[in-house]
């Protein structure tokens, strides 16, 4: 099979083969010539190994990704595949000869030799695996245990007050514009995903061209063809995160016999568990074994016959689609490169499974589709909010929703991982800031161009300032803001209101007789007059953010809530979902509006807090402090010494995220951006944050980044005449 590599000015790799099999085997040898070390760590995650190499840091996920059984749940699929799918299997396999061989035969990152790691060969499911370990908590399935922990603490209603219709922990916007709102008659999509910004980047931009299809788009390094973004020229498709539920936890009760294991199943009887026992090895520190145990539910992935690693009696058991049903959804991924219209990616989303993701995608004859595409699991709502217990009935498995259909609305659909068309699968949702300002911006004018998507892209109006802002325009006039109220429910609000409807704060005790200082009164009035713009040059929103983390924290830290920052002893790993300070912070807008909030005097709150920033005022602008925080497997000694400053914040459209309350610094935000034209497939358009390379030294290995920062994107380039041939295989 011949295969020729090219490359255009951004290094991004561009593949001519004569067959859809010698185009994978050339993706797999470019992305581990670009990629090698980001490939390896990614194999080593997914196996459980990565703590080998980085140490005792590494240790609890490869703990969680061993009990979890991802990689015999890589085998499992992989094994189903072949049977049931041989030409996806063969791709795959075509894929994985690529990536030994560019293993092999490229340049050895010095990464490897800083570790003393040589690179290890891929086996057939390890890309099924890197899909597996980069998913597993995507869903979010921890988010159980804290509604479990804040009701324990404060009782059933807090679990509404703290519902993540505020933040998660991934998110996306994408907005889909139809011909009839368009300056060339048809379609844009657009958007950008939001994850924890790594370097190199989660996605890579690839173009892939053989006699059958010839595709653009956005790929998982580790993963042959491109499944969440891509282009074929006739047909183009984008995902968000559709917040769907479809992970469960079970509370397990087990036993040890002179068997072995046993757990007490729903009808009241003990059963045989597997198990055995594992050991990882830990660079720098002993050898550690861990106990593998699989219930009828589902691997344990934490506790055990003996509870917690405090004591505490307690094993939880996770149960995921792919390891009940041995199918990861690789059926539609080649199905995706060579769809020609919008009816042929809706047949092959079919196929799909996980993550659940809202999908948009428009065809050059006009087609349209919006639509839910994964699979979740039809059980008891209780299943949905916290763990369950496994010895009781009712809690099984029982079928497959139907995923959800939407169209669109004056033209345009926009999903920005806010209630939608998902809204029956899931639990809680992103809040509609981001959604409400894309769909705003969208009305503000009757025709859109690909050009003008930058300017939505990067807009950094912060509607969730709303409630705090209320708090302070009553400190400092008096006023009191209209009323509403948030559900004393255990069960998560169903609608929000927006940054410009009616406030909904009620309560909070009188600000006292005693006058703000001077200083508090004055950046009161500076806040109040802010253009509510999370910009990087900006003093204002430095400020704001200030008095907002002062306001969490000192939230945080009140009697009736700081009992809830001492967390079950859960895996390290899932502890941040956990975390005290974050879900105040994330919750703040709920905190703030409620009827009562345990009696904390909110109006003392947001005084104290003003006086604090006001006697303490940041010294700069936004930028100076919410800086980009990458995600790198080692440190890099070729970084930058201080990263770039940043504009908007995690409610913005523009969501760069911060932890207010603990650091203003971004570990979250736009893992890329694109815009795909339907009129001109070279009229598209796309950026990472850092560049096309994963290579250190290379030219190309944050030459994206400047873009990135101002919010423009690199011309999409399909013509193989404008582009440098590399090498002729």
């Amino acid at each position: 099979m011949s295969a020729e590599t090219y490359r255009d000015a951004w290094g991004i790799p561009h593949l001519r083969a004569d067959s859809a099999a010698g185009l994978a085997r050339a993706q797999g040898r470019v992305t581990a010539r670009d990629r090698a070390w980001q490939l390896e760590v990614e194999r080593h995650r997914a196996q459980g190994t990565s703590a080998s190499f980085l140490g005792p840091e590494a240790l609890s996920w490869d703990r969680l990704a061993r009990r979890a059984r991802l990689a015999d749940t890589a085998r499992r699929c992989f094994t189903a595949l072949e049977r049931q799918d041989p030409e996806t299997a063969a791709w795959v396999r075509a894929y994985v000869d690529g990536v030994n061989e560019g293993l092999t035969t490229g340049e050895p990152a010095p990464e490897f030799a800083r570790t003393g790691l040589a690179p290890g060969r891929w086996e057939p499911w390890t890309p099924l695996g890197v899909w597996l370990a980069t998913h597993i908590l995507f869903a979010g399935f921890p988010a159980k245990l804290w509604r479990e922990h804040i009701a324990a603490h404060l009782g059933p209603e807090a679990v509404a007050l703290f519902a993540a219709d505020g933040p998660g922990t991934a998110g996306s916007n994408g907005w889909l514009v139809s011909g009839g709102r368009t300056t060339t008659g048809h379609a844009l999509i657009a958007g950008d995903p939001h994850r924890f910004i790594e370097e190199p980047g989660v996605y890579q931009q690839i173009h892939l061209s053989c006699p059958e299809f010839d595709v653009v788009g956005l790929a998982v390094p580790g993963v042959p063809g491109i499944a969440h973004f891509g282009h074929t020229g006739t047909v183009a498709w984008a995902i968000t995160n559709a917040m769907a539920d479809y992970q469960d936890l079970y509370r397990e009760r087990l036993r040890r016999t002179g068997a072995g294991v046993e757990a007490l199943g729903p009808d009241g009887t003990w059963h045989r568990a597997a198990r055995h026992t594992e050991r990882i090895d830990v660079a720098g520190e002993e050898t550690v074994e861990v106990e593998v145990i699989e219930t009828g539910r589902g691997p344990v992935i934490a506790g055990g016959p003996e509870g917690l690693d405090d004591g505490t009696p307690a094993a939880l058991s996770l149960r995921y689609p792919p390891r009940v049903t041995a199918d990861l959804g690789f059926g539609a991924l080649l199905p995706l490169l060579r769809a020609r219209t919008v009816a042929d990616v809706d047949r092959a989303l079919d196929a799909w499974t996980e993550p659940v993701n809202v999908v948009q995608a428009a065809d050059t004859g006009g087609g349209l589709l919006h639509r839910v595409a994964g699979r979740v699991p039809v059980r008891l709502e209780a299943n949905g909010l916290r763990p369950v217990p496994a010895w009781e009935p009712g809690h099984e498995w029982t079928g497959w929703h139907t995923p959800p259909r939407a169209g669109l609305t004056d033209g345009v659909a926009v999903m920005a991982n806010q209630r939608g068309p998902a809204t029956p699968l899931g639990v809680e949702f992103a809040p509609p800031h981001r959604a409400d300002r894309i769909t705003a911006l969208l009305a503000g004018r009757e025709r859109w161009s690909a050009s003008d998507m930058p300017r939505i892209h990067t807009d950094t109006h912060l509607a969730s300032a709303t409630p705090l802002l209320a708090h302070i325009k009553r400190l400092t006039t008096g006023t009191t803001p209209t009323t509403g109220t948030t559900p004393a429910t255990g069960t998560t609000p169903t609608t929000q209101t927006t940054g410009t409807a009616p406030l909904t704060q009620t309560t909070g005790a009188a600000p006292g007789t005693a006058p703000l200082t001077p200083e508090a009164a004055a950046l009161g009035a500076r806040l109040l007059a802010w253009d509510r713009r999370m910009d990087a040059d900006s003093t204002d929103a430095a400020a704001y953010a200030a008095v907002r983390a002062a306001v969490v924290r000192r939230l945080a830290a009140h009697p009736a809530l700081a009992p809830a920052a001492v967390a079950p002893a859960y895996p390290e790993v899932l502890q941040p979902w956990l975390a005290l300070v974050p879900r105040v912070a994330y919750a703040l807008e709920h905190l703030l509006r409620a009827d009562d909030l345990y009696g904390i005097d909110r109006a003392a709150t947001v005084r104290a807090a003003l006086e604090e920033v006001a006697a303490d005022p940041p010294a700069g602008t936004w930028g100076d402090t919410h800086r980009l925080a990458p995600w790198r497997a080692l440190p890099d000694a070729t970084a930058p010494a201080k990263e770039p400053g940043l504009s908007g914040d995690h409610d913005c459209v523009l969501c760069t995220s911060p932890v207010p309350g603990l650091t203003d610094r971004a570990a979250r935000g736009p893992a890329a951006r694109y815009v795909w034209d339907l009129a001109d497939r070279q009229n598209s358009r796309w950026v990472v944050p850092h560049g096309a390379s994963g290579a250190p030294g290379s030219a190309h290995r944050r030459d994206q980044q400047a873009l990135w920062l101002t919010g423009e994107l690199v011309p999409v380039v399909t013509d193989f005449t404008r582009l440098t041939k590399e090498s002729d295989d």
